[in-house]
């Protein structure tokens, strides 16, 4: 019996995945499922997904990760040659190998784990010369260019990003941008997945209140959907634009916005601090290529930072302004 399988294209990238019934790949249907490809296709990385009584929790190699991660608990982390392996004891198992493929192993019924689905859609990206950022992207208006807010979780990105789209900026992705810097110009293209809109944001940009329904999760935040922003914002499609700037996003101290220039390697360290990950034996080969990714970024466009004051939506003249006397 043929098995299920589902093909999403990254970009020129095909992503192929395999599994014993289709339920199993719905975590990426929900990041992925407007990248879809009917049909069949040939896959550049495939994913195989499995259910099994019993998992292989001891594979061979290098520990590199031992411990706790957010939301999915304890798992351990061993490199074998080109395999990575990642374990979640009960739960789940993952392989995979720089050969582009990957196995999933998952124990009927175990709660789902996140971090599994997203190192493979990491390496999948990877395999394409793509690299996934912790940034959010917005395209300028009345240009085919895209502008990279960097910060770490909490200090305002998504706030930032959707005051910019209610003056006209087009929003990519408030969280994930994915990046490819093979040509003279990097380009890169948003993570087609819901904005989780906190309740402190919908204060200062009133403007989304019709996408909002009346309950909030225990952080404060609702997940929207793009497809209702797109009644209120302009929302753009997953292709790769060139980058016009990197921005790093940061609160002022006097409630004033202001755009300043950034130095470079200040530029490199923040971006690298946020998106690339050591383990007990350094970087390791993904995350060596993230970073000379991240350098080759930051080394081709302008960099700056953005302070934001009490009025976010100030920084779209400031940003616009700013560009325009670049080109």
């Amino acid at each position: 019996m043929t098995r299920p399988c589902a093909f999403y294209d990254l970009n020129g990238h095909v992503l192929g995945i395999s599994a014993d019934r289709a339920e199993l790949w719905r975590d990426f249907d929900r990041m992925l499922a407007s990248l879809r490809v009917e049909g069949s296709t040939e896959a550049d990385f495939h994913l195989d997904i499995v259910e099994a009584e019993a998992l292989d929790e001891t594979p061979a190699g290098s520990l590199v990760f031992d411990g706790e991660i957010l939301d999915d608990g304890y798992c351990r982390m061993i490199t074998d040659g080109a395999s990575v392996h990642l374990v979640l004891p009960g739960r789940q198992t993952v392989e995979i190998n720089e050969k582009g493929w990957a196995r999933l192993r998952i124990v009927p019924d175990s709660k789902a784990a996140w971090t599994p689905s997203m190192l493979m859609l990491d390496a999948a990206l990877d395999a394409g010369g793509q690299h996934m950022l912790h940034t959010a992207g917005l395209t300028l208006p009345g240009r085919d260019a895209v502008v990279l807010v960097h910060a770490p979780s909490g200090t305002g990105k998504t706030t930032t990003s959707l005051a910019l789209a209610t003056q006209g900026f087009g929003l990519c992705s408030d969280d994930a941008m994915i990046l490819n810097v093979a040509s003279a110009t990097p380009v890169a293209w948003g993570l087609p997945r819901h904005i989780k809109i906190h309740e402190k944001t919908a204060r200062m940009i009133p403007l989304v209140a019709p996408c909002l329904g009346p309950s909030w999760d225990r952080n404060g935040e609702q997940a929207v959907s793009l497809e209702k922003l797109g009644g209120i914002v302009k929302i753009e499609n997953p292709t790769a634009r060139p980058v016009a700037a990197l921005l790093h996003l940061a609160r002022s101290a006097d409630e004033e916005t202001r755009l300043a220039p950034m130095a470079r390697t200040d530029a490199m360290v923040a971006l690298a601090m946020d998106n690339v990950r050591t383990g007990m034996t350094g970087l390791l080969p993904l995350q060596k290529r993230r970073l000379a990714t991240i350098g080759k970024l930051v080394s081709s466009v302008p960099t700056f930072t953005l302070e934001v004051g009490a009025r976010p939506a100030d920084a779209a003249a400031l940003i616009s302004a700013t560009l325009k006397s670049r080109d």
